[in-house]
């Protein structure tokens, strides 16, 4: 597939990187396509464009920004035209931790997706990769097996294109329902982040058991 990758941080360029890893044509949607801070990501089947050209011809786009970026990000793409778009962005906000515990902008009646897909309904939403930190975005190893990852969004199909690639990158899937249940999948990054932010290092991920 075609990947567009929206933001060029550590989240964006870790999975630009092993998209083209696993075969995917990928390409970074950035303002300033020049800009010579971006040199170092374009590589074998990684390329740079502006965030609309990078959307336009992909068949899939992944929001990989902060959360002020963000609006700006996806206002700045223009017409998704029923793309599948991928929010693995979190609402964390600007105030310091609290015990280890990161302080979000959003309650639990609404989340940022929501925010955004309400700004842009002609993109197919699906949270993901929101509750791992990025070097375990993509081929997760850890003792305990596969650990999951927990989507949501509006549009079946969409979600099963998601279901797809995180197969392909090793994951167990939980499908959580429709995009009101990112209100409760964006807070796990908060869980996620306690032991890190309190030492206790960031090799971790989450499992679902079925009984």
């Amino acid at each position: 597939m075609r990947i567009a990758i929206i933001g060029a941080g550590n989240v964006g360029a870790t999975l630009g990187r092993r998209f083209a890893d696993a075969g995917h044509v990928v390409i970074h949607g950035v303002r300033s396509p020049d800009d010579s801070k971006h040199a170092g990501i374009a590589r074998d089947g990684v390329t740079l464009d502006t965030i609309a050209g990078a959307v336009a011809s992909a068949d899939v786009a992944i929001l990989a920004t902060t959360w002020a970026a963000a609006q700006d990000a996806v206002r700045a793409a223009g017409n998704f035209g029923g793309k599948v778009l991928i929010d693995a962005t979190n609402p964390i906000a600007d105030a310091p931790p609290q015990d280890g515990v990161l302080r979000f902008f959003t309650n639990l009646d609404e989340s940022l997706m929501e925010r955004l897909q309400a700004q842009v309904p002609g993109a197919r939403f699906v949270k993901a990769f929101s509750c791992v930190g990025n070097a375990f975005m993509v081929n997760p190893s850890l003792p305990g097996g596969p650990p999951t990852m927990f989507i949501c969004g509006n549009d079946a199909d969409a979600k099963a294109v998601v279901r797809s690639i995180l197969d392909q990158f090793g994951w167990d899937t939980a499908d959580m329902g429709t995009a009101t249940a990112a209100r409760a999948i964006e807070p796990l990054c908060m869980l996620w982040c306690i032991p890190g932010l309190r030492g206790g290092g960031w090799s971790h991920a989450f499992k679902l058991l079925r009984g």
